[in-house]
């Protein structure tokens, strides 16, 4: 058993997270935020009055302080129990937008097919630019927002007209298709008919033969949630279908059955904006136009 105490006892802290989250919380919901306060504020008086703080001989145990200011661990001991550790001192108050966003239109999405590392088509190229314009909109100063790609050609070549240096990430790759890379669902479902039926009745745990399922997207996504966690400053995320897919349903609590069903077009920016109880949501798109398929 692991014990875990978050603890603030700076006025000026706990004000400002009444003010900034607990009044978006659902029981203070169409309240005057005055009134709001003054009642989150008896609760808290009320909290103090029955709690019981952590001992120092009760065992394995993380404490966190002043917003996450201070951190003590005491004898902590396994795999999951480090990995607790290491995401909540990671975790912070600060709002900032996270922006996702696939790639430019691609020469593969425009003929329809799976993976590969094809260019830009034109309409991608296009893209980028607007996808620059509305990052120097939103962002006049480039050293206070982290740009991250995927390794990939259409996700860095997107990434070019920004200004600003990328971060390329493997993890962010498209998901591997194996033998099927290259192919187009049609040609699947005449060549490998086993295989199409395969990923239609279940297609978050389908595996492309020598590639990969979404469920080994969300593994190898795992140290780039953390970098999310953990970053105070606007992110945006430059990728592909599937990752996007998987980004997506983490911030939003998503069952992870839906999210290979997500919708997430091309030429769109999905604006994330993190609070206590979830993520703000906006769309935003920058280039309409009829989207070239489901993609991966």
């Amino acid at each position: 058993m692991l014990f875990i105490e978050i603890r603030c006892d700076d006025p000026t802290i706990i004000e400002d997270n009444i003010r900034s989250t607990k009044l978006s919380s659902p029981d203070y919901e169409d309240a005057d935020p005055d009134e709001a306060a003054a009642d989150f504020r008896a609760r808290i008086a009320h909290y103090e009055r029955v709690y019981q703080p952590l001992e120092e001989d009760e065992g394995a145990y993380l404490r966190v302080t002043g917003a996450g200011r201070g951190v003590t661990v005491r004898d902590v001991d396994g795999y999951l129990e480090a990995r607790l550790v290491f995401f909540l001192m990671n975790l912070h108050l600060s709002a900032r937008p996270i922006w996702l966003t696939r790639h430019g239109e691609s020469v593969y999405n425009a003929s329809g097919l799976l993976g590969g590392d094809p260019d830009l088509t034109p309409a991608g190229r296009r893209y980028a630019r607007s996808l620059a314009e509305f990052l120097d909109e939103r962002c006049p100063d480039h050293d206070d927002v982290v740009i991250w790609t995927s390794s990939l050609k259409r996700a860095v070549q997107t990434a070019s007209p920004l200004d600003r240096a990328p971060w390329a990430w493997r993890a962010l790759d498209e998901i591997d298709a194996g033998i099927c890379d290259g192919m187009s669902y049609e040609q699947i479902q005449a060549q490998l008919p086993e295989e199409y039926e395969a990923r239609r009745r279940d297609k978050f745990t389908y595996r492309y033969p020598r590639g990969e399922s979404y469920q080994d997207i969300i593994l190898r996504l795992d140290p780039v949630i953390i970098e999310l966690e953990r970053t105070r400053r606007p992110v945006m995320v430059i990728a592909h279908n599937a990752v996007l897919r998987a980004l997506y349903a983490y911030f939003q609590g998503v069952p992870r059955e839906r999210c290979p069903y997500l919708p997430i077009p091309l030429h769109t920016v999905i604006e994330l904006t993190p609070h206590a109880y979830g993520c703000h949501e906006g769309r935003v798109p920058l280039e309409p136009r009829q989207d070239a398929g489901e993609g991966l």
